[in-house]
């Protein structure tokens, strides 16, 4: 089955023109095949990566729900876990259910939520959709209207966070030369697409400014952040992130930051100055949304998460706020012809308390995403890291006792908050049939150091055994 969503995902990426390249054996999942790397002079050439997530037989035995409950009930009520864990786990070919445990509560899910938003976003939008960030002509000679259309992974210039960003050198370039001679005196920056508060309801009191969330606008550079050149993972952001990318637009207009204020585009009219009010005066387009979902995933990036769920809003015509995403996802989902009684969301990252999916619903999704009748939201598989190889878990399964056979045969999403620890996404068994998992608690007593590890052992145990 990896080697199917492989290529249903590189038939993907090839029909929107976009190349994925990744480092080892996901090239391999990807089809990346850039041929031998030349080696420098007196340079030994790196070794071959051993295999990770090899294909499994498609003929593979069954477990049993008896063989997988015999695994199973010893782990998933160890006191590390707290007194409400619910699990789910299903053959991914099949559909069966094999293990269900509080399998259809509502429970609080951190960062699986993404899962969520990747599979509702590349259902509403499309693998191949860009998101637009534009220029207008201002209602005075001079006056320049930046649009934010939504896309977080704007840069200023080359020197972006996010890899293939659209940058704002670009659509200032394309501004000069469509105002000819008159010389830009003002930057107004338009966020209106987005409505609605911009920190999320449910949020912990220290996630606008603890480097793993912040403002939500329409318009921002590099995900928001002060330092575009810090390396994944928490970051500090700016505290308005659409007037930081309006100055940054500024200043590559020759514009003094003074000269920036939020407004609204005029609508377009004929005659008047040159050129006229509203009209456009250049535009840069995103990655793909393939791309973006995959770096969502892969970073469990808070507010690129954000900016996905306010897509399918749009997508959907519902405002793009934080009740409008909520929304749309849960209408989604519905014509997805999933449960949507089994979702109830505040957010699309995660990050609130609030949002409620049962493990059920995840499997669900992993397992919708896997059929071939639904190739356009393969590209949910791109970013899941790999235990004991990328992302989050590249630190684990690999030294806690009993997770290591999870290494190279895990491939999931993970979620943390205080008090709430959850995985979610794919498993190899040691016959080779592929199963979907997810296991979700929101009472943890301890810390990562106790709940994480005995998280793992539950996706080591479908991983060690044939569950028969």
């Amino acid at each position: 089955m990896p080697v199917v969503l492989a290529l249903v995902l590189l038939l993907v990426l090839a029909g929107v023109g976009v190349g994925v390249t990744r480092p080892g054996p996901v090239a391999g999942w990807l089809g990346d095949d850039a041929g031998p790397a030349s080696t420098a002079a007196g340079a030994t050439a790196e070794p071959d990566p051993s295999d990770v997530l090899a294909g499994p037989d498609p003929n593979a035995p069954l477990p049993s729900p008896d063989g997988v409950r015999a695994a199973l009930d010893p782990l998933v009520g160890v006191a590390d876990l707290g007194d409400r864990v619910n699990v789910s786990v299903a053959d991914v070919t099949s559909g069966h259910t094999l293990f269900a445990k509080g399998a259809d509560d509502g429970t609080v899910p951190a960062s699986v939520t993404k899962l969520a938003t990747a599979v509702t976003v590349l259902a509403a939008r499309g693998p191949g959709y860009r998101i637009p960030t534009r220029a207008v002509a201002g209602a005075k000679p001079g006056e320049v209207v930046i649009v934010g259309g939504g896309d977080p992974t704007l840069a200023v210039d080359k020197k972006g966070y996010y890899p293939g960003a659209a940058r704002l050198d670009d659509l200032a370039a394309q501004v000069r030369t469509a105002l000819g001679g008159v010389a830009p005196t003002s930057v107004i920056v338009d966020g209106s697409i987005y409505s609605g508060p911009v920190y999320g309801p449910g949020w912990d009191d220290d996630i606008p400014t603890g480097g793993s969330g912040g403002a939500v606008t329409a318009l921002m550079a590099d995900g928001a952040r002060r330092d575009p050149g810090v390396g994944q993972g928490s970051a500090e952001r700016v505290t308005e992130p659409d007037l930081a990318a309006g100055r940054s637009f500024a200043r590559l207009l020759g514009v003094p930051a003074a000269a920036v204020k939020r407004g609204t585009a005029p609508a377009a009219a004929a005659g008047g100055a040159t050129p006229a009010a509203g009209t456009e005066l250049g535009v840069v387009q995103s990655p793909p949304l393939i791309r973006l979902v995959d770096v969502m995933i892969s970073e469990s990036d808070n507010l690129l998460a954000e900016a996905l769920a306010r897509q399918v809003a749009l997508a959907r015509n519902q405002p793009a706020s934080f009740d409008g995403a909520a929304a749309a996802m849960d209408a989604e989902v519905a014509e997805l012809g999933l449960p949507a009684d089994e979702i109830a969301l505040s957010d699309g990252s995660g990050l609130s308390r609030r949002n409620r999916i049962s493990p059920s619903l995840l499997t669900d999704l992993v397992r919708l995403a896997a059929s071939p009748d639904h190739p356009e939201l393969a590209g949910v598989f791109g970013g899941l890291p790999v235990g004991g190889w990328s992302g989050t878990l590249n630190e684990r399964y690999r030294d806690a006792p009993g997770t290591g056979a999870g290494a190279g045969t895990v491939r999931a999403k993970t979620g943390t908050l205080t008090g709430v620890h959850a995985i979610a996404g794919l498993v190899t068994t040691a016959d080779g049939r592929l199963l979907t998992f997810a296991v979700l608690t929101d009472q943890v007593p301890g810390g990562r150091e106790e709940a994480q590890p005995a998280l793992d052992r539950i996706a080591a145990a479908l991983a060690s055994c044939g569950c028969r």
